[in-house]
């Protein structure tokens, strides 16, 4: 399955210059592998933090 990444790039709230953005495959993948997140898991706020760690996502949510 191939990435559609003008489609996806509609919807990519990710404000991290990146090779990856828009390639909603690509991106998990890096993240997974870093113990992260993705930013579309993020509200406005918390993604400009960058702080992409699980902890991060479980405090935007109040968890």
């Amino acid at each position: 399955m191939e990435c559609n990444k003008t489609k996806n790039m509609k919807n990519c709230n990710c404000t991290y210059p990146c090779s990856r953005k828009g390639l909603c495959c690509e991106c998990v993948a890096y993240h997974r592998a870093s113990g992260e997140l993705p930013a579309c898991y993020f509200d406005k706020t918390a993604e400009k933090t960058y702080d992409r760690s699980v902890s991060a996502y479980l405090r935007a949510r109040g968890a």
